[in-house]
């Protein structure tokens, strides 16, 4: 990326072409949360009245495009405060050449997708589970329509299949390269057992390596005290090291930070850096062992703007994953465009460069189909979360 004062043509055109969404979004927290008294909540979009088939009523002038979520069973809220997300950001941006409609793939995801191919829609939102990308990814592409998914599985992504979850490699990779800038340049890691922490470990190498430093340990251990003590124990049996990553949770980083500071071999002055899990710990900072504590994810000042609205249209808070759901319809809408109703889905448009802009920041799909996330990097402080190094605000940069 370009220093972040350049104003190159790419970046122009990225501004142009993505900005329209946020700046509607912006246009609506401001039209839809009063000082004094909520929002009327608005009509909803007219349906068409035009002869009803088997499926869904004929559209001549809006893409169907269908959101795949559990709205049912043990991941029902989640699934819900996505679509409700989802719905927003169609009424943000006026999205009226757009058609969502809901499919609960807690039911079944192939049953779900195979519902939603006969109702004529062009594009899958969705789903969050991989396994659901999984057993509906065959038929999709059959159909030839893309699956924009919100797992961050990357085994599932590619052929058609593209992700729009926050990635633990990228958060990896953002942190151990802003403290290679610092001067660390030896890395140890706490790894939990299983996938999760196969993979971190696997990012934490190939980050480090790629960043001129070395990962010097890696330990594991399976989240109950006892192993987690002996794996610290052992993180600097193979020489001293200037930073750990802890890859998981803040509660099992809380319990391990002040073990690191006591066990010796470079652990008492080490940076402690985490994940992309931490973006949602709201407990870190009321931690005085967490202090100085380094993080990636992405940015959250618009994300708070959405979960502010969102609260005052639905009387609860969105969960995080939420704004994948608002994102994934923006980028909908600004292809929507150059999409011929009645046409498949121009996918090409997915590999646009300049990529996208959304509540998250900006993104683009790489060649695997993994959304490219810019990310910053936030330090814990006793007095909250700052952001030490800020995200890039395009490709562009």
């Amino acid at each position: 990326m370009a220093e972040a004062g350049s104003r190159s043509q790419p970046r122009r055109n990225f501004l142009r072409l993505a900005g329209m969404g946020l700046a509607l979004f912006l246009a609506g927290c401001q039209a839809m949360v009063p000082k004094t008294t909520p929002p009327a909540t608005p009509a909803p979009p007219k349906e068409e009245t035009r002869p009803v088939g088997p499926g869904l009523p004929t559209d001549q002038e809006r893409h169907r495009v269908a959101l795949l979520v559990p709205m049912t069973g043990p991941n029902a809220a989640v699934g819900q405060s996505i679509a409700n997300a989802a719905n927003l950001a169609l009424l943000d941006t006026g999205g009226a050449k757009v058609r969502i409609t809901t499919y609960d793939t807690a039911t079944g995801a192939a049953v779900a997708a195979q519902k939603a191919l006969a109702d004529g829609n062009r594009l899958f939102l969705g789903p969050l589970l991989a396994d659901d990308v999984r057993a509906i990814s065959a038929p999709a592409r059959a159909a030839g329509v893309p699956v924009i998914s919100f797992s961050n599985d990357a085994t599932v992504a590619g052929n058609g299949v593209y992700l729009m979850g926050f990635s633990p490699a990228q958060s990896i990779d953002r942190a151990v390269r802003f403290a290679r800038t610092r001067g660390i340049s030896k890395f140890a890691g706490l790894m939990p057992t299983g996938l999760y922490g196969r993979n971190a470990s696997n990012a934490l190498i190939h980050a480090a390596e790629g960043a001129g430093g070395s990962v010097v340990s890696l330990q594991t251990f399976d989240r109950s005290p006892k192993s987690l003590s002996a794996a610290i124990a052992k993180l600097g049996q193979s020489g001293d090291y200037e930073a750990v990553l802890i890859a998981d949770g803040g509660r099992i980083a809380i319990q391990a930070v002040p073990l690191i500071r006591k066990a010796g071999s470079g652990g008492a002055e080490a940076q402690v850096i985490g994940t992309e899990l931490w973006a949602t710990e709201s407990t870190l900072t009321a931690n005085p062992a967490m202090s100085g504590a380094w993080f990636a994810s992405v940015q959250e000042n618009m994300y708070r703007q959405l979960a502010t609205k969102y609260r005052t249209r639905f009387g609860k808070p969105p969960y995080r994953l939420a704004s994948l759901g608002y994102d994934a319809v923006l980028l909908t809408v600004r292809i929507a465009g150059q999409w011929k109703v009645g046409d498949r889905f121009p996918v090409k448009a997915l590999a646009d460069k300049d990529g996208f802009a959304g509540v998250d920041g900006a993104f683009r799909f790489g060649a695997d189909g993994i959304a490219q996330r810019a990310l910053a990097v936030h330090q814990i402080g006793s007095g909250g979360i700052t952001t030490v190094s800020p995200a890039p605000r395009s490709f562009a940069e």
